[in-house]
């Protein structure tokens, strides 16, 4: 299942890949992509694991770039 999110509060392109590449690592994401200039996070994950795939993003994404949000 692949899903598209608005992502605020990511201060500059650096950021962006840095959360990317740390959003890659989660359990459960089979891809994973940020556009910092349309500020849009493309989340791909198993369909029956999904929302929880999608917590466990929401927490890394918190620990990286604190001030960054995900609008579900």
């Amino acid at each position: 299942m692949k899903k598209v999110y608005k992502i605020t509060d990511i201060d500059c392109a650096n950021c962006a890949a840095k959360l990317e590449r740390a959003l890659a690592k989660v359990e459960g994401v089979q891809n994973v992509s940020i556009s910092f200039l349309s500020q849009r996070l493309a989340l791909e994950a198993e369909d029956g694991r999904f929302d929880e795939v999608f917590d466990n993003v929401v927490k890394v994404c918190r620990r990286v770039e604190p001030d960054c949000k995900i609008a579900r």
